[in-house]
Order: C-alpha cells, then structure tokens, then sequence
C-alpha cells in the first residue's frame, strides 16, 4: 500500500514538471512565431543595410492677399543625400565634377555626415536646382550611399513685401533640440507671417521607405508602400494686403528711408506695411541666402530692419491731435478757447517756436495750424490741475490717456518682432530730477511730441485707426483666415478703448479734416475725397528732420488710415503727406489722376545727399 501511494506521487510530480516543460516550450514557439512572422519591426531592423527611409516634406501653404491674389508659392528643389555607411571607394574627382564642389569641399561635407550618423542619410547638398538635379541623378547610380529627396522652396510672386513675409531657413540647433518635429536640414520660417504661422504652414511629414541593391540604387518600393506614411500639405494664409496697394507703396517710396503703414480701421486689417530701403524677398531662397543675407545685413541702409515696426521715432506735432483729445477728456479746454500766438511759447527762461500763422487761433485752428503755443499751454494746463494731489498723479493720468491709443506698448499681433515704442513714467523722471524736482515745464517737449516719446509707424496708423473709429481700435494683423478664406481670424477681432469718451472724436476728426482742406496739409487735398489728416514735422539731431503724416479717409466711416514716415526729408506737409494722399486716392479710387503729384514723390531721393530735392 505505501509502495503504491510512493509511485503515484512520483507519477504526479513527474507530469507537473512535464507539463511546467511544455507550458514554457510553447511560450517561446508563440513569442518566437510573434517576432519572426507577425511583427515586421525586427525585419526591418534587420534589413536596413538594403532599405532606404526617405523623409516625404509636405508642400509649405500658400499666401494669398485679401483679393485672392496668390502671393507665395513652392517650387521643387532637391537635396543631395548620404549615407556615410554605404559611401565606400568612389572617384572623388569625378564626383565633385559632378556636383560642381571642391576636394576640400567634399572632405568637409563628408566629417559633418559621419559626425552625424554612419547610417542614416543627411544632407550632403542642399537646395539643388531641377536642371542640375537632373544632371546630377544621371550619373548618381556609379556613387553608392548617395541619393536624391525632393523639397521644395518658398518663391514670392512679386519682388516687394519681404518685411511682412519674412523668409523661410534652415532649423537651428536651438530649434531642433526644443522641438521633436525639426531635424537636422529640415526648413523653418525665421521671421514675419512665416515665423509666426510655421505651425500651420509646414504641414505634416510623411516617409517613403525604398528597396536599394547594393550600390544604393532604387529598385521599388517595399511592401508595396504598405509602411509608407503621406505627407500633408501645410494650410494655406489668406492675408489681410492688398497687394496692389504694396506695389505703390514701395514705387511711391524708392530712394527714401522710412515706411508705410496702412490699416483697415473697422478690422484693424493691415492693407499695406512698406519698409525701405527693402529688398526681393526671393533673395532669401535657396543656396544664395546665406550669400545674400550676409550682403543685406552689412549694407548701411539695413534693408533687412523693419521699419514699420521697430523704429521708433518722436511723433512730433502728429502728437497733437491726442494732447487735444486729452485736454477735452480733462475738461481744460473747449473748442471755442481762442489763444494768441506771438510766434513763441516762453516760459521761465525756455522757449518753443511756433510757426507763422493766423490769429488768434481756436482749439480747431491750433490743429489746422499745427501750433505750437496752443499745445503747450493745453499740455501745461493738463498737468497743473489742482484737482491732483501731485504731479506724479497728473502725469500718470496723462500717460494712461496717451498708452490708451496703443502708444508704449506692442499690439502681440502675428508680425514678430514688433517694439513697444517709448512714453517715460514718473519714475523716470523722479530717477532723474527727484520727486519733487520737475514740473509741468520740465516735460514741456511731451506737449509738442518731443522728449520721452517714442513711436512705431504701425503706432501712429493705429492712431488714426482709433480717431477714424471714433475712440476704439482693433489689433493691426496681417492674416484674416487660414486654410478657409471664409474662415476669418477672431483672434484680433476684440474692440479696444481709448480712455477718451466718444463725444470727443468728432471734433478731432473735423479739425483734421480742417488740416487738409485749409491748413498745412492743403497741397495734398484729394478731389471727391474727404481726408482727415495731421502734419509732423520730427526733429532730428543727425541731420534733416524727419516728414510725418497721418490720416484717415473718408472722414466719416473711413476705410483706410494711414501713417507715413520719411527720414531726413524736412516737413511732414511737403512729402509725408503727399505720399499718404496719393495711397489713400490709389486705395478708394483704384487709380491715381494726380500724374505730376504722383512724379514728384517718385523723382525725389533722399538716399544720395547729391540729389536731395532741396539741393536740386
């Protein structure tokens, strides 16, 4: 009986064990017939020394203007790939005949492409042409480890608008590292709308992934493309420009520095942003860019510098129309308060020259005048009030006023790279003169647009944007939908007030209006058409002062405002405003009548000192 009980113990332990045995036999033949015959990824590990991983670059989206007009597409080029691992001996000589590169050259090229893989591709020639492409892909098969991938490059249908479109380069390490879409020679947008909207401009990659024999020529896809994954298209930018009105722009300003800001006042849509001295945006393409970029850069003019949005200039006598609406909003002045102008503003031993005109002058006529006297007592009787403890409190006041109008900060639109311009605080001042230490006549500059302001030409536009709007603006943006022209961009489309109550615009807009039809900005009158506008005339340490002008048009309801800034050209009124009058007719009218106005500003040059007007 025990004998018994022994042997089938044993017998029991025996199949346990057995059957431990066949469980972990058959675990390994599941795992094995996993790996080897349903999971292809060891497979393709395996076969990477015969398969090729070609990146698929999506086409960057196209740029059109507000009309449709395209503005930005792609062109093919292609890039000379290696794989270092499967280069081997080649006849160098040959192949940098080929290539059209130097020994040391390739030598060179051939470091950075080890130093990066000995078994993935990298770019060994980048931005290649299609006619040497095809020259080139002819005679590729006798060079193993080389091989061609299309891409394609930005081209810029018209010469003009580079300072809006920015340019497209390639990602920088910083980039790379930051961002896991990027790889080494993949494209990016370095600045304007191509920077700003790279997200959606780029599109998507995909990967083609080819059967090579053992000099690296292409014999098919594998797997009948079954791993293969598409690229997607990156979306297309419907742009706010009227392209139509860029071109005139950049003719009305050839031989000038400076620039053009043009806004659509209801929107707050730029129709046109001119920067000169400017460049062919195409110059920023393909393997001269860097060539060309280097070029720009060091020349004196900076055509590369924005300067619609980065310089910052005094606004000069422009500055008035705000002064004025500050000094109704404090109820220091009407628009029946009459002053008379001696031809100075004196006070304590500092003096403000005024310009010769009628007199004496109403609240209207100190505008249609552009004077000088008027605004500083207006801008003095703001300050002193007695209805503020102190100055410190007045002149904050006075600055919450003035940054209302988006003075002193930057909009955060869609064009990088914008500055906030300059309006000091009283803690600027206290720094310098101590708290009690300055006074009213201290700022006296501030009253005429001089002193501790700094303005952008997009913040002067905005300006007149807000007067035209009577009292509220939106952001200036350059792209109204993506993708979807009916699509519209909501992101810029919040109302921003000034601190100024409404009633008080409609006086500012007639006496603008005044500027134009009998004052200072008379020569640029514009038949049929109701323009409101304002001269300035900015001072300048280094040489001629700088011609501005603002306006908006027409008077009531306006669909454009503008700003117009040009350097070193002497009064607003003799070549800022005529620049603007002849956009705004260009822009409502479609055409220009005023030929001989409009050969005046395209004769006038005021880059080469020999043939400024005033010396003609």
């Amino acid at each position: 009986m025990l004998i018994n009980q022994q042997t089938n113990s044993y017998l029991n332990r025996k199949f346990v064990i057995i059957t431990i045995f066949v469980v972990i036999g058959l675990v390994f033949i599941v795992r094995l017939f996993s790996l080897q015959v349903l999971d292809t990824s060891y497979k393709l590990s395996a076969s990477r020394n015969i398969l090729r991983h070609i990146t698929d670059y999506p086409a960057r989206g196209l740029i059109y203007d507000r009309n449709g007009e395209l503005l930005v597409h792609n062109e093919p080029f292609y890039d000379l790939m290696v794989i270092p691992g499967q280069v081997g001996e080649i006849d160098t000589v040959s192949f940098c005949n080929l290539t059209g590169i130097t020994i040391e050259s390739f030598e060179r090229r051939m470091q950075n492409a080890k130093q990066f893989s000995y078994h993935r591709g990298s770019i060994f020639i980048g931005q290649i042409e299609k006619d040497s492409y095809a020259y080139i892909q002819e005679h590729l098969h006798k060079f193993p480890g080389f091989y061609v991938q299309s891409r394609t490059l930005r081209n810029y249908v018209y010469p003009v608008a580079a300072h809006i479109f920015g340019y497209v380069g390639e990602a920088s390490q910083r980039i790379i590292d930051n961002n896991p879409y990027y790889q080494p020679g993949d494209y990016v947008g370095i600045s304007g709308i191509e920077k700003y909207y790279e997200e959606f401009l780029r599109g998507e990659k995909g990967v083609k992934i080819k059967v090579v024999d053992a000099l690296g020529r292409e014999i098919g896809p594998y797997q009948d493309e079954r791993y293969d994954t598409i690229a997607i298209a990156g979306e297309d930018l419907y742009t706010t420009l009227d392209i139509d009105l860029q071109i005139y722009g950049e003719k009305l300003m050839q031989n000038k520095i400076g620039s053009i800001v043009a806004i659509e006042p209801s929107s707050g849509e730029i129709l046109s942003m001119v920067s000169t001295p400017n460049y062919d945006p195409n110059l920023l393409v393909g393997r001269v860019r860097t060539q060309n970029f280097l070029s720009l850069y060091s020349d004196t003019l900076k055509p590369i510098f924005n300067r619609a949005l980065m310089a910052e200039y005094p606004p000069g006598s422009v500055f008035k129309v705000i002064s004025t609406l500050i000094g109704l909003q404090e109820g220091v002045v009407q628009p029946n308060t009459r002053l008379y102008c001696p031809g100075y503003y004196q006070s304590r031993g500092i003096t403000v020259r005024c310009r010769e005109h009628k007199n004496p002058v109403d609240l209207t006529g100190s505008i249609k005048y552009s004077c000088n006297t008027y605004a500083a007592n207006l801008f003095r009787n703001v300050i002193d009030q007695d209805k503020y403890k102190n100055i410190q409190e007045s002149f904050t006041t006075w600055r919450d006023h003035v940054t209302s109008f988006g003075l002193g900060n930057v909009f955060n639109n869609d064009l990088p790279y914008e500055l906030s311009g300059i309006v000091a605080n009283s803690d600027y001042y206290d720094n310098i003169y101590g708290s009690n230490g300055w006074s009213s006549l201290t700022i006296l500059s501030l009253g005429i647009g001089q002193g501790e302001l700094g303005t952008t030409p997009m913040q002067l536009a905005n300006v007149a944007a807000t007067i035209g709007n009577r009292g509220f603006y939106k952001t200036p943006h350059i792209v109204r939908a993506i993708d979807d022209p009916e699509n519209k961009n909501s992101k810029f489309n919040n109302k921003k007030y000034s601190t100024i109550d409404e009633e008080h615009f409609d006086f500012i807009a007639e006496s603008m209006f005044q500027v134009v039809d009998e004052g200072t900005g008379r020569f640029s009158r514009i038949e049929d058409i109701e323009m409101a506008g304002k001269t300035g005339t900015v001072q300048n340490p280094h040489g001629e002062n700088h011609s501005v002008f603002i306006a908006f048009a027409p008077k009531d309801d306006p669909e454009i405002a503008i700003s117009v800034v040009i350097e070193n050209s002497g009064y607003g009124a003799t070549w800022a405003a005529p620049v603007a009058s002849l956009m705004i007719e260009k822009y409502l009218t479609r055409q220009v009548e005023r030929k001989w106005f409009e050969q005046r500003i395209l004769d006038a040059n005021f880059i080469n000192p020999e043939k400024h007007p005033d010396k003609q």
